[in-house]
């Protein structure tokens, strides 16, 4: 075995180890495990504070790096699990509504916020922290529902659809802003029109590649049926996971795109020739790898916080105003709701969590450069990381409030 092959396998296991940890201390005391798997990451990162440099090898590990993004292809794909074509165009209007002022009203309040504390940002920098701004995390907030037992109730139901259809309109956003940052790397502006084509492309995949699969996947499931070996069910459906990720790549998007339109179309009615073979569901059959994998991603958010930048007032000013900007901005999709039966401040508080794609957007903008700098620095993406902690932490008690202030209220049905 060699040197480099022993230290990574080393390192793996003490951060595996650590996340997981960590991620059960933090779910025991009433909170997502990504903010435990995140805090390892910060911890490690800012070792170097103590005279401790082990994050730089980490940092400088190839190995490190590739498993950490497939863990967040996956961490995608599973939210496209957890999701359906049927779900999303089930959900009503409402839901669209409260969806489209969701991201919106933040980012447009991000965008004053930035350019007025940091005039000098390009505008890609500005566009790339409103648009950490605008999705909601659909784990965090479906977790609390399940755990109050309020799944069912209208707002919830209103809050989990609305939070789906974000995600799906937050990846068209980072794929435009992703596109604007080329365009400016490569010395042109980006154009009307060739913005519309960028976010025509984002749609025309999203919908290409749900149309498509749709229609393919049911085929390919049936003939991987055919074979007896252990395990053909979940290399069937990370073959298309991958697939659909390299041609998200292909046309320019973000693999990530591929990976949640994969997701959305893997719908069980594709498994169940898989069923006459005693296999568990996609998403059993799924859970052990993400389970590994995925919490190495959020570590390797973390190795990016810089703890000194705590010591800095412009970065906790900003992170202050980004938060004021992300739960403020989440309030007014309230009024995205028209029946004055449902709770307006209880869908607004339930969309307030930024969790894991807040950190997606804002790890993304400090990968790609504009003029040989991040379009991200290390101090922005201190402050994201702050953002997407604190409406993490502050979510899961103000929707249990505030659905617990509805428990004896039976709300109607929602108008079209």
């Amino acid at each position: 075995m060699t040197s480099s092959l022993g230290n990574t396998l080393v390192a793996l296991t003490v951060l595996l180890v650590a996340a997981k940890a960590m991620g059960e201390l933090f779910e025991r005391l009433g909170q997502p495990a990504v903010i435990g798997e995140l805090l390892v990451g910060v911890v490690l990162g800012n070792l170097h504070l103590a005279g401790l440099d082990v994050a730089e090898p980490l940092r400088a590990s190839p190995v490190f790096e590739a498993v950490a993004g497939i863990g967040l292809v996956l961490l995608l794909f599973e939210v496209g699990l957890e999701s359906s074509v049927g779900q999303m165009l089930g959900v009503g209007r409402a839901a669209f509504r409260v969806a489209a002022l969701g991201v919106i009203a933040p980012m447009a309040l991000g965008c004053l916020v930035v350019h007025c504390y940091r005039p000098e940002l390009p505008i890609a920098g500005v566009l790339f922290v409103a648009a950490t701004l605008a999705a909601t995390s659909v784990g965090i907030t479906a977790r609390v529902y399940k755990d109050l037992g309020a799944v069912d109730r209208v707002e919830s139901r209103i809050v989990l659809g609305a939070a789906v259809i974000d995600d799906v309109m937050g990846l068209v956003v980072l794929a435009t802003v992703q596109g604007m940052v080329a365009a400016a790397a490569g010395g042109n502006d980006l154009q009307l029109g060739e913005l519309a084509v960028i976010v025509g492309k984002a749609v025309l995949f999203l919908v290409g590649a749900i149309v498509l699969g749709s229609r393919i996947a049911p085929r390919l499931f049936r003939a991987a049926s055919i074979l007896r070996v252990r395990g053909m069910l979940l290399v069937t459906a990370l073959a298309i996971c991958f697939l659909t990720s390299w041609l998200a790549g292909a046309a320019g998007l973000s693999p990530i795109v591929g990976a949640f339109a994969a997701g959305l179309v893997l719908d069980e009615v594709h498994f169940r020739d898989f069923a006459s073979h005693g296999t568990r569901s996609l998403a059993d059959e799924a859970r052990p790898l993400s389970t590994v994998l995925v919490p190495l991603f959020f570590v390797r958010m973390g190795l990016g916080f810089d703890l000194r930048a705590l010591a800095h007032t412009d970065v906790l000013g900003l992170a202050a105003l980004l938060c004021a900007a992300a739960i403020v901005g989440k309030q007014l999709c309230g009024f995205g709701v028209r029946d004055p039966a449902v709770d307006r401040l209880a869908i607004g508080v339930g969309m307030i969590p930024r969790g894991e794609v807040g950190l997606i957007v804002a790890d993304a903008g400090r990968r790609m450069t504009l003029g040989g700098r991040p379009v991200i620095d290390d101090a922005i993406f201190s402050a994201v990381v702050l953002v997407v902690l604190v409406t993490t932490l502050i979510a899961p008690p103000l929707v249990k409030k505030t659905l617990q202030r509805q428990q004896e209220k039976t709300p109607c049905p929602i108008h079209p």
